[in-house]
């Protein structure tokens, strides 16, 4: 896999994956399983150190089914989703990273409440009465009898 530039810095992805059986793995519906190495090395001024991680997964997908490349593109395509979906919208809307909440019963309700309001959210913008101008802008024209009534429907 070749070198490829990305926020300041180079990234290269090595996949390496072995057919399996559930039966063999020990894990309901896994039928491969995959290792994938990622380099990364800053570049210009970047502060960030070059590091060497390696991540293992179990996939649902027969070894067949995919080529190494359309793999590191789903397994890409799943966290890119997620964060700039829902993690980046917990983190900028709600403020999750900067919440010191030390109480995990506290904590697990606030967890439950910004789940809830995301979901809200979710299913305002998929009926277009979510303006596209995002998340918070939408939380801050809603009062409690609007809130009250989405969960109603």
């Amino acid at each position: 896999m070749s070198w490829e530039k990305h926020h300041w810095r180079l990234e290269r992805r090595r996949i390496a994956r072995v057919a399996t059986t559930p039966e063999a793995s020990g894990l309901c519906g896994c039928w491969q399983l995959v290792k994938v190495r990622r380099e990364r090395q800053p570049v210009g001024s970047n502060p960030m150190k070059p590091s060497d991680e390696v991540q293992y997964y179990a996939a649902s997908l027969h070894y067949d089914e995919t080529t190494d490349d359309e793999l590191l593109a789903i397994l890409r395509g799943h966290w890119s989703a997620i964060e700039n979906g829902t993690h980046h919208r917990r983190d900028v809307t709600f403020g999750e990273d900067g919440c010191r909440v030390a109480n995990r019963k506290a904590a697990h309700v606030l967890a439950a409440l910004r789940n809830l309001a995301n979901g809200i959210y979710e299913l305002e913008a998929a009926r277009g009465k979510a303006g596209a101008d995002g998340c918070a802008s939408w939380l801050r024209g809603q009062t409690e009898a609007d809130a009250l009534a989405l969960l109603r429907r």
